[in-house]
Order: C-alpha cells, then structure tokens, then sequence
C-alpha cells in the first residue's frame, strides 16, 4: 500500500466543505419543507417549473444535471403527490411536457419563502460584501467544474 506523501486535510478540501455544505443546506430545507409536504427531492425541479411550467423531462435532466432515471422517479413522486402531471407535447407526442398542478404552484410562495429564510440564515454571519464575494466565487467554482 502506498501511502501520499501529503495528508488529506478536509479543512482546506474545497469539495469537502462544499459537499458538508450542502449536506448541512439539505437537511435544514428538508425540515422547513416537510410540514409543508414538499420533499426536498422535489425542489429542485419546482424551481425550473415555476420558471417555466411545461418543461420537458429532457429539459429538467440537463437544466439539473442528474440522471435520466433519476429525474424519472422524481417525477413519479412529484406526480404521485400532486404537484405535477405530465402530458403528450401537442405538436409532438413522443415529448411529455411536465405542468404544474394547482397545488404546485400553490407551494411556490411558502417553499421560497423557506429556502430565502435558510439562506439568510446562513449568510448572517457574513457581511454584504462577503455574501456577495463567496457567492461570486461558488459560480466560478461551478463554472470551472462545468
């Protein structure tokens, strides 16, 4: 076994903290979520449909850069839920355009209203200045890994 001349330090990895992050985003939006009955797997696709209602699976998989199958069995939840059907494309019927339900476009006000409410939480501690650098700086770090 091999062993690198360097230590992993997860307190300078990028993609570790990133990653703590997110895990730490996730689990508090999940809970803020819940009592609204909106899983947190659904977010994501409701940010882009409220957007713009009747986007295409296709459409929803490259705008979230996951997994045809993943985003396959989001919808299936989301449908089962009520937040979304899905329907022949009327020009072509091999698309299925994906639109929003009452309920869907009900949540949009409340789910923002808690995603807003963690993000402010969690930038506090930052002055405007930084909020506004440490954003600039996780899109160039998206960009660069694009």
């Amino acid at each position: 076994m091999q062993v690198c001349d360097m230590d992993f330090d997860r307190d300078t990895s990028a993609g570790y903290l990133a990653n703590l992050l997110a895990r730490q985003f996730a689990r508090h939006l999940e809970a803020a979520l819940r009592p609204h009955g909106l899983a947190l797997g659904a977010f994501p696709a409701l940010l882009h449909l409220w957007e713009r209602d009747g986007l295409t699976q296709k459409d929803l998989v490259d705008r979230l850069g996951i997994e045809q199958p993943t985003m396959a069995a989001t919808l299936s939840r989301m449908e089962r839920d009520g937040l979304v059907t899905r329907a022949r494309d009327e020009t072509d019927a091999r698309v299925q355009r994906i639109r929003l339900t009452l309920r869907g476009r009900a949540l949009q006000a409340v789910a923002t209203a808690e995603a807003q409410a963690l993000n402010a939480r969690a930038l506090a501690p930052l002055s405007p200045q930084d909020r506004d650098r440490l954003l600039a700086t996780l899109k160039t770090v998206i960009q660069a890994l694009s």
